[in-house]
């Protein structure tokens, strides 16, 4: 082998080497970045679906006003139905849109008595009946969770109290922490789901299993 032979393949196992290092020191760099926010992705107490001793979890910031948290919502079902036991999904109010902080304290009052999920299935459903143009109508809101079975009295009380302002300011602080500045937005085990789309979380969730099982 002469210099110049010897000198390409020197040069170019280096820059092999070298692309290797990069793209771990990328992989390592996210993954520190995710771990340093884990305290901010889950709330004890949140609403939460799936298997308890599930050891994926995804994490949806969402705005009940929001259209694209509503299509979402059957997907992220199907989700935790195919992977029954292995994933759990925890719901964190992000409300964006006008109007939608009482929308999310209403659920909350809804989550006090366990009916977060058919109040915001409710919701979801009937979305064009108290959201126009992107602006929430509270009043309208709560007439749909009061077609629920449940302590109408107590709703009004829990929504009005200061134990669920805490609730949805530490949320909104945490988004923001998160830097949640649209919704839906994902985290898999503490990931963020990067770029946006159903497919791109179903791959996020798939890899998730494959690492935790």
């Amino acid at each position: 082998m002469n210099n110049k032979t010897l000198f390409i393949s020197v040069a170019a196992f280096i820059g092999i080497i070298f692309i290797a290092a990069v793209s771990m020191y990328k992989s390592q760099q996210s993954s520190t970045i995710a771990n340093g926010l884990l305290p901010a992705l889950e709330r004890i107490g949140a609403p939460e679906k799936g298997g308890k001793q599930a050891k994926v979890t995804i994490v949806e910031f969402f705005d009940p006003a929001c259209g694209t948290c509503s299509q979402f919502y059957p997907l992220l079902n199907n989700l935790v139905k195919k992977y029954q036991g292995k994933v759990k999904v925890v719901m964190r109010y992000a409300p964006l849109h006008q109007g939608s902080e009482d929308v999310v304290k209403m659920l909350e009052a809804a989550h006090l008595q366990g009916k977060f999920w058919p109040a915001v299935e409710v919701l979801f459903a009937n979305q064009a009946r108290w959201v126009e143009h992107h602006v929430s109508n509270p009043t309208s809101a709560l007439a749909g969770i009061k077609t629920l079975t449940l302590d109408h009295e107590k709703l009004d009380r829990d929504w009005h109290s200061e134990k669920v302002a805490k609730i949805i300011a530490q949320d909104i602080q945490d988004g923001q922490t998160l830097k949640v500045r649209a919704t839906p937005q994902f985290f898999v085990n503490g990931k963020p789901l990067l770029v946006f789309g159903y497919d791109q979380l179903v791959n996020l969730v798939e890899e998730a299993v494959e690492e935790a099982y």
